[in-house]
């Protein structure tokens, strides 16, 4: 073959590869409001630096008219390149290549891109948009997506996983993504669901679209299964570069450190009034979070869901920390089922990653009631307990204000294994509410309602402050909010060389 006849077989298949389905299939695609498979790698990786693998692998099956329809790289973008300059891993199902279905040729692509991700400790994200098993190869197809999911869970806990749904992810295909850390979905675009809208009415009778069946909407606010919903695939993107920025490469390494320019000694006065002295009273806790976190940016994991607990990653001084925090606003901050998974799950996740972990506490208590009970919420609380205490990571906690009951302990107290415990002159640490303690105490011996509010005003002076929590040792510092900051960062700073043993053993049993 000569050597301008070994160019043009070279530049043809690759112009083939590059094509995927065809003109009149990418046009539809983009008519949906959907970049290409290969358009959202670009827009992924730094400029010029993603590297391509398997490009020309077809699949290998020649009957039920597949043998006419071999395209080269057989519908998945595989390879890895640079984010913000460090080592990432990437495949992107190409929809308009049958479907964006699973073959085992491309099943084949994407353990490859695991195992070298794995050997090189760095992440790996996956870019979903298929139509699911390549019902044509049978067990073949099924097989690829098991060796995926056995892969996906050798990583976890090893490197982070990040998949994001940017089109149909159905059946078996959904399960790679549940078994990864985080999943972002697009609005209007994306959907999952194990089965159909069809099926659902075939064996239930039930009507559903696919968007109140498994849309954007419905993961990031109803079920809890997405962590980030995005608007378009541009700013999916972005947001998973982001995320990706507040991540270290593998589970032996720290996140990476950004250089601060805001000042680290910095004080906010208006925090000194921002807890309200009314205990009934709501207020934003995220007005905390922002006002003392690097310039003011906090990135939410899973804002739609379980609000009454806000979760996410944040810098202070420039080094990532994993923020978890009781919301006020939210059923007055109280501790449920969805809260509670919501936040062992993110608590696990930074102590697997070496990410501290700062708490901010304002919770009355578990959330009573049948539902809840019949929903399991002994085992569920027990999740967010669990994690907090399994977790070696550096752990700073901050009462604000309630910390009542069996709540007070969950939230990273002291006696669970928190390393700095600090309390607001405003916090209120006992076993209920002065009224409903009262209610229990003085039952039938208060003969007026002065005698009754004398009696929760006693309580309140006893109770309703952080000092004797503090005379016992398991608050180390009262602080005032305007202080904050520098506070958490001295605390920081101080636990960054923490080493805690434990016990050998496989693993725990976390209550499931």
């Amino acid at each position: 073959m000569s050597e301008n006849k070994q160019y043009t077989v070279f530049e043809e298949k690759n112009a083939a590869a590059e094509l995927g389905g065809g003109e009149a299939r990418i046009k539809k695609h983009h008519d949906g409001g959907k970049l290409t498979a290969r358009e959202r790698i670009v827009q992924l990786f730094d400029a010029g630096t993603f590297n391509e693998l398997d490009k020309l692998v077809t699949h290998q099956v020649n009957q039920m008219g597949l043998e006419k329809s071999k395209i080269p790289g057989d519908g998945m973008v595989t390879g890895y390149g640079k984010i913000d300059g460090r080592l990432v891993y990437a495949f992107a199902q190409d929809f308009t290549v049958l479907g964006g279905s699973m073959s085992r040729s491309n099943a084949n692509k994407v353990v490859k891109v695991l195992e070298l991700a794995l050997k090189m400790g760095a992440p790996v994200i996956g870019l979903n948009d298929s139509g699911g098993a390549r019902i044509q190869e049978g067990v073949q197809s099924l097989a690829g997506y098991a060796d995926i999911f056995h892969l996906n869970v050798k990583a976890s806990g090893v490197i982070p996983q990040i998949s994001a749904i940017m089109g149909p992810c159905a059946g078996g295909a959904v399960y790679s993504p549940a078994l990864t850390d985080f999943i972002m979905m697009v609005k209007d675009t994306s959907y999952m669901f194990v089965t159909g809208p069809d099926v659902i009415k075939s064996v239930t009778h039930e009507e559903v679209t696919k968007e109140d069946l498994g849309g954007a909407k419905t993961h990031n606010s109803k079920s809890g299964v997405a962590h980030l919903l995005a608007e378009d695939d541009e700013q999916a993107i972005q947001m998973l570069r982001e995320l990706i920025g507040f991540l270290p490469s593998n589970n032996m390494e720290e996140a990476p450190e950004h250089s601060c320019t805001d000042d680290i000694n910095r004080e906010e006065p208006a925090l000194d009034k921002l807890v309200p002295t009314d205990p009934n009273k709501p207020y934003n806790i995220r007005e905390i979070i922002e006002s003392v976190v690097d310039d003011k940016n906090f990135f939410e994991v899973q804002p739609y869901y379980a609000g009454n607990i806000i979760v996410g990653f944040a810098r202070l001084d420039g080094k990532t920390v994993g923020i978890v925090a009781n919301q006020p606003e939210v059923l007055a901050g109280v501790l449920d089922i969805e809260s509670s998974v919501k936040g062992a799950r993110f608590v696990r996740f930074c102590d697997a990653f070496n990410i501290p972990i700062v708490t901010f506490v304002d919770v009355p208590g578990f959330l009573p009631g049948t539902a809840q009970e019949y929903g399991g919420i002994i085992k569920h609380g027990a999740k967010l307990l669990y994690a907090f205490s399994e977790a070696s990571v550096p752990k700073i906690t901050l009462i604000t204000r309630k910390a009542y009951g069996g709540a007070y302990d969950v939230m990273a107290s002291k006696h669970i294994g928190a390393d700095v415990n600090y309390a607001y002159p405003s916090a209120e640490i006992a076993v209920m509410g002065a009224e409903g303690a009262i209610n229990i105490l003085h039952r039938g011996k208060l003969n007026t309602e002065e005698d009754r509010q004398n009696a929760i005003q006693d309580y309140r002076d006893h109770f309703a402050n952080p000092y004797k929590a503090a005379e016992l040792g398991y608050i180390d510092e009262i602080i005032m909010p305007r202080t904050t900051r520098k506070k958490l960062i001295a605390a920081l700073e101080m636990l960054a060389t923490k080493q805690e043993d434990r016990p050998a053993k496989k693993h725990g049993n976390i209550p499931l």
